[in-house]
């Protein structure tokens, strides 16, 4: 590869080889994606057939929670085994999850497929990313990853499509079987497109499994918590959570091969501010995960059409990114400030309207647009400002670190949105009575995560960075 390399156009990336790699990797993201609308989808029919209300948020902690897994294990499997048999491994992990869920005759058995999803997704989605430096010349780099990142929103389109069509119809397992045969294709283009790159045995391949454990955990619990009705039970799996990952920043700070960059655990470094920021506006937007059940029960709407609702969520995100990118300093600091409250109030609106039988669908979907238009205003300059605001020599830590804290948030906003669920009475009464009163805990307690991102906004604005 030559950094010098005159600036490439679409065709050289997706013409010949090129093109075939590139509908490889753009794959391997656009099966993690389109998986997770899927399921976000059908969930509500799930649960009428094989219940397991109880457990409704776990689909989507245990998926990210293990996809934190699969992300963070994909680089020691390049430098151990090369592009190639790593891919087919996550691709085989995806798909032995992905049956599991087809098949499952109750809860426990599709939280399991779940996992194995989680993990082989996770993988696919980092390598993909990885893959790209080592597969393509540098002038092609910039295409790549927009192209690649682009699967997000394919995803959005196709994602609510697939689940919904098969929820109407009664056949929610064929929306899991209709994601294998794409596998398959997938797999060929791996074979045939991809070698070894990027194998080296003589480097280091310890892993951080203690501190991964740690993070994991610190979601689990909270989780855990959730399904016991007492307070005090809810409490202590909060306490618990916080304490493992006070420890997992101890940790990380002495270790010599550290999970985030110096600065990333303090509030009062500009890099602190911006991943804090990242992660409470992704909080904000896990409360998509209830969007098709309270769609279903409070406003009769169908499976296909509450899943599109739904995905207003995270199309609000793309076209916030879209609107935002390209601003200048003085530009990018004031959308900083203006996304948190954006994402905020859109989220309190949905508190008082979203237990409505009688509230408007239109109003709905705008403030479900808001929610995700709030973070995408934000999001190119908290990336950008995470790139120089970390040390030079921690820059690609700083860049992974993205991905892992993201995943977190999501997990994490799940596991407090199925507590805050099932105690307002989601489970118990259940029903549309437990489904109203779900309505208000999830947005009231979840539109707090922005709000405390409205002062970290305006302080990132005066950083400089």
């Amino acid at each position: 590869m030559n950094p010098s390399s005159p600036a490439a156009s679409w065709g050289d990336l997706l013409r010949g080889r090129n093109g075939l790699r590139s509908l490889a990797l753009a794959g391997g993201v656009a099966v993690h994606a389109v998986n997770m609308f899927i399921a976000t989808t059908i969930l509500p029919s799930v649960v009428q057939d094989i219940g397991g209300l109880p457990w409704y948020a776990w689909n989507t902690t245990l998926f990210v929670a293990a996809s934190i897994m699969g992300s963070s294990c994909a680089p020691l499997g390049i430098r151990g085994y090369g592009l190639r048999r790593t891919f087919l491994l996550a691709l085989l992990v995806f798909m032995l999850g992905t049956v599991v869920c087809g098949l499952a005759p109750s809860m426990p058995w599709l939280l399991c497929g779940r996992v194995g999803q989680g993990l082989g997704g996770g993988m696919l989605l980092s390598l993909s990313y990885a893959t790209v430096p080592l597969v393509f010349d540098q002038a092609l780099w910039s295409r790549a990853m927009a192209l690649i990142s682009g699967m997000w929103g394919v995803a959005t389109l196709s994602g609510p499509a697939v689940g919904g069509l098969f929820a109407e119809s009664g056949h929610w397992r064929w929306a899991f079987w209709a994601v294998l045969p794409v596998c398959v294709l997938l797999g060929t283009l791996l074979v045939t497109q991809l070698d070894s790159e990027g194998r080296d045995r003589s480097a280091p391949r310890e892993a951080p499994l203690l501190r991964m454990g740690l993070l994991v955990a610190s979601v689990l619990v909270v989780s855990a918590a959730s399904l016991y009705t007492s307070w005090v039970v809810q409490a202590a799996g909060v306490a618990l959570g916080l304490l493992l990952a006070f420890c997992l920043s101890r940790l990380d700070a002495r270790a010599r091969r550290r999970f985030l960059p110096e600065g990333a655990w303090s509030l009062s470094h500009p890099l602190g501010r911006r991943y804090a920021m990242i992660g409470l506006l992704s909080i904000g937007v896990t409360t998509e995960v209830f969007v098709p059940y309270f769609l279903q029960v409070l406003h009769a709407q169908s499976p296909l059409y509450a899943g599109y609702l739904s995905a207003l969520m995270s199309a609000g995100w793309s076209l916030g990114t879209f609107i935002s990118s390209g601003r200048g300093a003085s530009g990018a600091g004031r959308l900083l400030a203006l996304g948190p409250i954006l994402s905020a109030a859109s989220l309190a609106g949905l508190y008082v309207l979203m237990p409505n039988p009688a509230a408007p669908t239109a109003v709905l979907a705008v403030l479900l647009l808001g929610v995700g238009v709030g973070v995408g205003l934000c999001w190119p300059h908290l990336l950008t400002g995470v790139f120089r605001a970390a040390p030079p020599e921690q820059q690609n830590i700083a860049s992974a670190a993205i991905t892992t804290l993201q995943l977190y948030a999501i997990a994490l906003g799940a596991s407090v949105a199925g507590m805050v669920a099932n105690a307002a009475g989601f489970t118990d009464p259940g029903g549309w009575q437990g489904a109203q009163r779900a309505a208000w805990a999830v947005y009231g307690v979840l539109a707090v995560a922005p709000a405390l991102a409205i002062r970290l906004g305006w302080r990132a604005r005066r950083d400089g960075v």
